[in-house]
């Protein structure tokens, strides 16, 4: 033990005041460390859980996160949002991994060599999407929290019994359906629909064409989000906000994002028909769609992503819900277009240096695991029941849950500023 210490205690009275108020310093310091620790633990148990039911419902949680890491944690909201998206790769990466390496190489009549993951509709929205949330960003600066606040709740509480609409009529089809098959065939029925509308043969090399092109368009939009900047980071090159060169890149974004979506919609029409008659009856009914149902679906999910300061997942997979795509290929296409989104802000954070990198990829590894947790958990489920409309509901339950935290978090900081005497009305992009 270290000699000076009990010198604090026994000291004469004339230093005893000293003695005690830097004991009293320390044991501050201590409880505030050990406050901090026990905080920064039920943030990651808590974000585990989170992970789970939202790799679950096929959405990517930032909605959930932000209020863990601000509440919990103790983050500030800007911290908070940083680190979100290091956990919403991190939970839609295991999300995709295990959807392409494990779910995709089952066994079965040819389609079960197949993934989940409708490319199709992947490749078309990405380029759309990316493009909605720049714009809706720029919405995000010019609009007062009060209004932001009140809309995201609106159409949160809107998708909400939307959504549960939809889970609830695909329920009683699914019991009528169930109830007229032989219960061997009850266990492999979700597998099947979620494989609906694959082609027998040549689906892997499409997949890879598919794959290179996401990646193209992330590599254009994530090389102009370098040079601007975005999601509280400056650009690499300190180019000026709002000045012409920004304004330039930034409009830039609109001719790339309708270059790409008009090229691969012409390659796919071209390549459907060729492949009209190996297509299976049941793709069809999103096949008769109008060519530009998903880039237009995915820009507004994009405007309303930027605008709310959230991930896509949440809002992009009840639009594929009510578009009609099933319950499992919507849940596994919107983790594999989130995991592009996220990455991108995820990779300028760690390129431009942002403090507190460390943290974020240990809450990043939480959600990573329990990414798969929650997809195993809910795929058994299925399996056992036959009913993808599970996912549905969770789904539901999600919208909900984010519904009642953003709104109320919202809230209190509309009245903080609101009794700071801030300016609540609308302001400048700049």
């Amino acid at each position: 033990m270290n000699s000076s210490q009990p010198l604090i205690f026994f000291a004469p009275a004339a230093n005893s005041t000293a003695g005690l108020s830097h004991w009293s310093s320390q044991e501050t310091g201590m409880g505030s460390s050990l406050q901090s620790n026990l905080g920064t633990i039920l943030a990651c148990i808590l974000s585990f859980l989170a992970a789970a039911v939202s790799s679950a419902g096929g959405v990517g949680g930032g909605s959930l996160y932000v209020p863990i890491l601000n509440i919990v944690a103790g983050m500030s909201l800007k911290t908070a949002t940083a680190v979100s998206t290091f956990m919403v790769s991190g939970g839609t990466l295991s999300n995709v991994l295990y959807t392409l390496f494990l779910r995709g190489g089952g066994s079965g009549q040819g389609q079960g060599q197949q993934p989940l993951i409708d490319y199709d509709i992947a490749v078309v929205s990405q380029p759309c999407l990316l493009l909605g949330v720049s714009v809706g960003v720029v919405c995000n600066v010019v609009f007062p929290e009060w209004l932001i606040t009140a809309l995201f709740s609106l159409f949160l509480a809107f998708a909400t019994f939307k959504t549960y609409g939809a889970g609830v009529r695909r329920w009683r089809a699914e019991t009528a359906e169930l109830g007229r098959m032989p219960p061997d065939a009850v266990s492999g029925a979700a597998a099947e629909e979620a494989l609906l509308g694959r082609n027998a043969s040549g689906g892997r090399r499409c997949q890879w064409v598919d794959l290179a092109v996401l990646i193209t368009v992330w590599l254009c939009f994530f090389v102009m989000h370098l040079f601007i900047g975005g999601e509280g980071a400056k650009g690499v090159f300190d180019i000026k906000p709002c000045g012409i060169v920004y304004w330039l890149i930034t409009m830039a974004q609109i001719p790339v994002a309708v270059a790409f979506t008009a090229c691969i919609g012409h390659q796919k029409r071209k390549s459907q028909a060729q492949q009209h008659g190996q297509v299976i009856s049941a793709k069809r009914k999103l096949d008769a769609l109008p060519a530009y149902a998903f880039p237009v679906a995915a820009l507004l999910t994009g405007v309303m992503s930027g605008l709310f300061g959230i991930g896509g997942g949440l809002l992009l997979n009840p639009v594929l819900l009510q578009i009609g795509v099933p319950p499992t290929t919507a849940a596994a296409t919107t983790m594999f277009m989130v995991l592009f989104c996220a990455s991108m802000s995820m990779v300028q954070f760690i390129i431009l240096g942002v403090d507190g990198i460390t943290i974020a990829l240990l809450y990043a590894a939480t959600c990573f695991v329990a990414s798969i947790v929650g997809l195993v958990g809910i795929q058994g489920a299925i399996r056992r029941s036959g009913r993808a409309s599970l996912i549905v509901f969770m789904v539901a339950g999600i919208l909900a849950l984010s519904a009642l935290v953003i709104a109320c978090s919202g809230a209190v900081r509309v009245w903080e500023e609101y009794m700071s005497g801030q300016y609540m009305g609308f302001k400048l992009p700049c």
